[in-house]
């Protein structure tokens, strides 16, 4: 068993990471800025942010792994990747593995070809939120840190509005975008949950990136 920190429980990532850590005998804590999580038996509800930087070291220090699964933008502008070196510091001081709730944006469509954010089909609205996301994955990168993270893009189509279906079936990748053979890419967020604490119970991605799709 695991001790689990989700900062952003109460979200579409946050939730069903903290529902499928449950369920297979995790402890979470769950931070989110009310404290509103349930409280239920393994969940410890926190009040909080990622930028309490007080309290990032306080849980990294409780926590076997920090999941951050919050906006990487605020008002169009940076939010998560100023955050970086003091989640990774904290981290490194407490012990703890780093998960990341990334974006689909720094994908590529093919390999050698242009991330989905270049292309110009990619919303306008979407590409602030997908542009911090991808600094926040270079940053890791280049960060040169000891501290053991991984970050992981989601299909294209992921989110609430597109809820999907548990279905216990679905394709790793790297750094390319996966397609269906209609050239569709969707993950539900209980499969994405699911890939996403596979790699907390067996680590197969250690500094990297991966993404999951249909």
């Amino acid at each position: 068993m695991a001790v689990i920190t989700v900062f952003g429980a109460t979200g579409y990532a946050g939730g069903h990471i903290t529902a499928e850590a449950l369920e297979r005998g995790h402890e979470v804590i769950a931070v989110n800025r009310s404290g509103s999580a349930e409280a239920r038996p393994g969940v410890t509800p926190v009040a909080g942010s990622i930028a309490d930087e007080g309290l990032l070291r306080e849980l990294a220090a409780k926590s076997d792994v920090l999941v951050v699964a919050v906006h990487g933008s605020a008002d169009g502008e940076p939010f998560l990747l100023p955050l970086v070196p003091s989640l990774l510091a904290a981290a490194a001081d407490g012990g703890a593995r780093i998960g990341v709730v990334g974006g689909a944006g720094s994908l590529h469509v093919a390999e050698g070809g242009p991330r989905l954010i270049d292309t110009p089909e990619f919303p306008d609205a979407y590409k602030a939120e997908a542009s911090a996301h991808a600094q926040v994955l270079d940053a890791l990168r280049d960060s040169g840190t000891d501290v053991d993270w991984y970050y992981v893009s989601p299909a294209a189509e992921f989110g609430a509005w597109a809820a999907g279906e548990r279905t216990g079936s679905f394709r790793l990748g790297g750094d390319v975008l996966l397609t269906d053979a209609e050239g569709k890419s969707f993950i539900s967020g209980a499969d994405y949950a699911t890939a996403f604490v596979d790699e907390i119970d067996k680590p197969a991605h250690r500094g990297s990136r991966f993404t999951v799709a249909y």
